[in-house]
């Protein structure tokens, strides 16, 4: 199992711009794709972006395509997700997660089997 601390989140106006981070720690970092998942209220977990173990292919969902970057930092352990653009829709609160399975990426949450805590992104009119 890989421990997950994530950071960065906040409040933001519309139109601003945050930095997401996913600390891991247990396990040899590299063993793992990560994701990053959002849940905003009274709504399903949905997929955000992904990358794959090397860091060489990512995946985006339509809604953040452009506006996003998902990266990682196999020297420090560390996933990021850079949000730029951001709008009142994004409101929600952020989960990175760790797959063992695939040495590519996943757009499934069941396929992640670690998770962080979560942090809360705020976005203001």
């Amino acid at each position: 199992q890989v421990q997950l601390v994530e950071s960065g989140g906040g409040l933001v106006q519309a139109g601003g711009s945050l930095r997401l981070s996913c600390a891991a720690s247990g396990r040899t970092f590299t063993n793992y794709a990560m994701g990053w998942f959002r849940q905003a209220p009274g709504k399903e977990r949905e997929f955000a972006a992904a990358i794959s173990r090397a860091g060489v292919s990512t995946a985006y969902a339509a809604s953040v395509k452009g506006r996003f970057t998902i990266s990682r930092d196999n020297a420090k352990n560390t996933v990021y997700l850079q949000m730029t653009s951001l709008k009142p829709e994004d409101t929600a609160v952020y989960y990175c997660a760790a797959d063992a399975r695939n040495s590519g990426y996943s757009i499934y949450a069941a396929n992640y089997d670690d998770w962080g805590q979560g942090t809360q992104v705020t976005v203001s009119l």
